[in-house]
């Protein structure tokens, strides 16, 4: 029995190529994907491994459909070591083949969203689908592949207009979020999965209005819950914020100690200090978007906010770091100069 049942993926992958990607008849497709060398192997659990090594047998699966579906286009499969941390840059030959392309399609298990890899090749006209930690299931129908984005897109730009009009924004939700920071001058961006002009760039499955706060101001503390944040099993965790800076990771098990570690708190150096800074603030719009354990399909479910913390530069942001981390809250309040867009994940507008 195949690790993946190609039929169940099919119309996904045909649709995502000619709906989101727009592929023309004559263009260029690099689909790639992160491999992880051997000495890694003996550093994750056996479930880990199968998990990562079946996405990258995913991204095979579609390079091959695409070949079937796009008979005039040039479609390439590419895999590359993996750096075993999101937001990282790639391999410089890897950074390199992602601007010999039209279009890319990033199926990997560690993020190149924020990398100057994903951005140089934007700017080279590329268009790209950076799909971290994406399973076959999110292809299926019913799934959050499997939605009308040209409607998305219309409550997703009503959002991102709000964001850009505001000064301030709160979010707060019942499970103990309470967090303000600016967003003034800060434009309210659009990832509503239509990837059609060079150089436009997204995650998939998409659906999200985002900006990237300012930075060195806000304070308040994020709530992230049990099952929301990939591990998180123990107990939730909380980020207390200062001036625009995580200052503190309490609970959270296993997993909160090792980003308190990753971020080197309790201690305030400077030498990790981008990694810990505000670095966005999303809004989900992706009715089928469900999936709690995965961020990427988490931060799009319709009604949650996410906050994030580390690299903010590929966002509109000035703070450049090696990292990006989401946090999604579910049932959030979402308040932009004193106005309520969303209340308890109902959004208003």
């Amino acid at each position: 029995m195949s690790w993946i049942e190609r039929e169940q993926i099919r119309r996904g992958v045909v649709d995502m190529l000619r709906v989101n990607m727009g592929v023309r008849d004559g263009e260029r497709v690099l689909v790639a994907t992160d491999v992880l060398a051997p000495p890694r192997w003996p550093t994750f659990t056996e479930a880990e491994l199968e998990t990562i090594l079946r996405r990258s047998f995913l991204a095979r699966m579609v390079a091959e459909i695409a070949r079937e579906a796009l008979p005039a286009c040039r479609v390439e499969f590419f895999g590359f070591e993996a750096t075993c941390q999101p937001g990282s840059e790639p391999p410089p030959a890897a950074a390199a083949r992602f601007k010999e392309t039209d279009v890319l399609v990033a199926i990997v298990s560690y993020s190149l969203t924020h990398t100057e890899a994903r951005r140089n090749a934007c700017q080279a006209g590329v268009r790209v689908a950076s799909m971290p930690r994406f399973v076959p299931e999110m292809f299926y129908p019913g799934g959050p592949m499997a939605v009308d984005y040209r409607a998305i897109a219309v409550e997703t730009r009503t959002i991102a207009e709000a964001i850009t009009a505001a000064e301030t924004a709160t979010v707060r939700s019942a499970h103990g979020t309470d967090i303000t920071f600016s967003v003034k001058g800060r434009r309210g961006q659009c990832d509503d999965g239509l990837y059609l002009h060079p150089g436009a760039w997204g995650n998939l499955p998409a659906g999200e209005a985002y900006t990237a706060p300012l930075e060195g101001i806000g304070r308040g503390r994020i709530v992230v819950r049990t099952g929301w944040f990939p591990g998180l099993t123990e107990e939730d965790m909380v980020l207390r914020v200062e001036d625009g800076e995580t200052v503190a990771v309490e609970g959270g098990g296993a997993v909160g100690r090792k980003l308190a570690g990753f971020l080197d708190l309790p201690a305030r150096g400077a030498g990790v200090k981008p990694r810990r800074m505000l670095a966005e603030l999303g809004v989900g719009t992706n009715p089928n978007a469900r999936r709690t354990d995965i961020t990427v399909e988490a931060e799009k479910i319709r009604g949650t906010v996410h906050i994030a913390i580390g690299d903010g530069s590929h966002m509109g942001g000035t703070n450049a770091a090696d990292f990006h981390q989401d946090h999604v809250i579910p049932e959030a309040d979402l308040i932009l100069d004193g106005r309520a867009i969303m209340r308890s994940g109902k959004l208003l507008l």
